[in-house]
């Protein structure tokens, strides 16, 4: 192992107790820049202490017989299986926490979720499952999806799922690409307090995979599925608790992403990497430890899902909640973080603005004192949701702003216990990315905009993208424009300090007369204006070579008409704190903001409808929120032409 001269852990933490390790055995670290620059300098070794201090069993003695990028060969000759260690300790502790509003709240010991993931895997080999095979969910996140997670991941077989809020048409897009032989479902569930009826999209499905041979009924709510084995019937024997040892790239689960432009692309994950990467990131970047009760909310169908129920790995209880999570309102989701005593409690920066906006006191008759670490993901937070954050949870919560992606199932930059907050700003590279900004030419850049990059390889990047023949798709993903170097599609800024700021995806950009903008920094800008809900804005090119046209749509707040009065506020506001090159050359309104399952605004769709694209052509119905508000844009884009 490498020795770094000094020493200075932060007390108590996670990540404090692996520099103390790391110490032991002779290599000290003054500060985290020194950690960080150790793990990205010595990836063997740094990964090697990892798989060491988490007692990874399985793992070859050799770390990187490749470093290439794509194609890096992690730990060769290995045999393991992710979900061994997710299974284990006292099992009488509570593992997962269950909240819905379909059924009532309920808990699982360790000693029960592995009573029946044993039982769900010898259902599984009755059905023929084995290794390589494919099985999918159309699952809520309630702890059968789990389960039957952990149980295929022990086969050696490949998982895959899709939340009951897509339509029929987007889940068949994403299930039908991997050919999966068995389909978990339910018939129906509750949103908020509204019962919906997936029968129709549940028969839909099947008819569309030819493939599957077992459909299996999760009961959860009062809508059956017909033709098809019931949980209770899977689950009915006792089996072994066994786990098929596989090498550390063997497909453990297919993510897919949004999937709002022509078929989603269905991102193969490693059992090794998903194994490593998550036990760093949770614990040193997130801060989880054993004992803790780590909630995000999120559905099967979001990245977060997945590294919501790794921190099993940690002996944390995971708490999954099913529905709408601001329902009855937007104090639901502090409620839960309170009653279920939530140490690591993840949200969206859209969810904190709005408290904030609507004067929400998160701690007003709740008790939040268990909570140590706030985690935002999914975009940027404005500075002014920092302050509202620290000043609602108090100077002991960590606000750790994060990005990463559904491509890594974990995070590039972050904050952690050791890096002091960065108002606006994500705090620091995670431990063992080479992270970095390029300009156009390919050199690192500081203090300016550019493309985020990683220069060395992760053992949590792709295995593969499923069906892809030749890797043109990866490679054309994240390897076409530096080659050798990752490049992830954000646009960001590296600060001076070591802290990054994310300001939007680099095919969203606003450039107006040379001036780079992200539409992160425009949304925080607009969205602080009481009048406004929500917004979008796209910049449509002029072919000749002109500025072009930058437009932007508004959801005003009940009671507000967006007239020529607040056109002239937000035109202000915007000349003042962007630029005046990025004043709107139109602002109109809109009655909703279109998004992507996760919550992502469709800037991209958008800009190709108002460029004369029929929606049908553009988006899938099914994978999107509020589809029907896209008309909107089609029919201003019909106006203009």
């Amino acid at each position: 192992m490498t020795v770094i001269p000094g020493a200075a852990p932060p007390d108590g933490t996670a990540i404090g107790q692996f520099v103390a390790w790391l110490a032991e055995r002779g290599c000290d670290v003054a500060s985290y820049d020194e950690l960080w620059r150790w793990s990205v300098s010595d990836l063997d070794g740094f990964w090697a202490a990892i798989a060491e201090y988490y007692r990874v069993e399985g793992l070859s003695d050799e770390v990187l017989a490749s470093r290439d990028m794509p194609g890096a060969q992690w730990f060769p000759g290995s045999a393991i299986n992710y979900a061994a260690p997710m299974l284990g300790g006292d099992p009488d502790a509570t593992a997962v926490i269950a909240y819905s509003q379909t059924r009532e709240k309920f808990e699982l010991t360790s000693g029960e979720l592995a009573d029946q993931v044993a039982r769900c895997r010898a259902g599984l080999v009755v059905l023929g499952v084995g290794r390589d095979d494919r099985v999918v969910g159309f699952l809520p996140n309630i702890p059968e999806a789990l389960v039957a997670f952990l149980a295929c991941a022990s086969l050696g077989a490949v998982w895959a799922s899709c939340a009951p809020e897509f339509g029929a048409r987007s889940v068949v897009d994403r299930f039908a690409q991997i050919e999966p032989t068995v389909l978990l479902t339910i018939g129906g569930y509750t949103y908020g307090d509204k019962p919906i009826d997936k029968s129709d999209d549940v028969a839909a499905i099947r008819a569309a995979l030819p493939t599957v041979r077992h459909v299996v009924a999760v009961p959860y709510g009062p809508v059956e599925v017909p033709d098809a084995l019931t949980w209770a019937e899977l689950l009915a024997e006792p089996g072994e608790l066994a786990f098929q040892p596989v090498p550390f790239d063997h497909p453990l689960y297919v993510l897919f992403s949004s999937g709002t432009t022509g078929l989603p692309k269905a991102i193969v994950h490693g059992h090794g990497g998903i194994l490593l990467e998550h036990y760093k990131n949770h614990a040193l970047a997130l801060d989880l430890r054993p004992g803790d009760r780590f909630l995000w909310f999120t559905t099967t169908a979001w990245t977060m899902w997945n590294i919501l129920i790794s921190g099993l790995l940690h002996r944390a209880a995971i708490v999954v909640v099913d529905g709408n999570f601001l329902y009855p309102d937007l104090t639901e989701q502090w409620r839960i973080a309170a009653d279920a005593r939530v140490t690591q409690l993840g949200t969206s920066p859209g969810y904190l603005m709005a408290c904030r906006k609507a004067g929400i006191e998160p701690a007003a008759g709740r008790d939040l004192s268990a909570i140590r670490t706030l985690g935002i993901t999914g975009a940027p937070l404005p500075e002014e949701g920092f302050d509202w954050a620290s000043e609602q949870l108090g100077a002991g919560v960590l606000v750790n702003s994060m990005s990463g992606g559904t491509d890594i199932c974990s995070g590039f930059v972050a904050g952690n216990p050791w890096l002091p907050l960065a108002r606006g700003e994500l705090a620091g590279p995670c431990l063992g990315v080479d992270v970095t900004v390029f300009d156009e030419a390919g050199h690192e850049v500081v203090d300016e905009v550019g493309e985020l990059v990683i220069r060395e390889p992760m053992p949590s990047m792709p295995v593969r993208f499923w069906n892809d023949e030749g890797d043109e798709r990866y490679l054309e993903s994240y390897f076409d424009v530096f080659p050798g170097v990752w490049r992830h599609g954000d646009w960001a800024i590296r600060t001076s300090r070591g802290s990054f700021v994310i300001t939007g995806r680099s095919d969203a950009t606003l450039n107006r007369g040379g001036v780079r903008l992200g539409t992160a920094e425009f949304y925080s800008v607009v969205e602080e204006l009481p009048e406004v809900v929500d917004s979008l804005v796209v910049h449509l090119e002029d072919a000749a070579g002109g500025p072009g046209q930058l437009l932007l749509f508004v959801v005003p707040a009940e009671g507000t008409e967006v007239d020529d009065d607040l056109r002239r506020r937000v035109r202000a506001a915007l000349r003042r704190e962007l630029s005046p090159r990025h004043v709107p050359d139109a602002i109109e309104a809109v009655p909703a903001i279109p998004r992507t399952m996760t919550g992502k605004k469709l800037e991209k769709p958008v800009k190709q409808i108002l460029g004369g694209r029929p929606v049908e052509e553009v988006v899938s119905p099914g994978a999107v929120q509020d589809a029907d508000a896209l008309g909107a844009f089609a029919r201003f884009g019909q106006r203009a032409r």
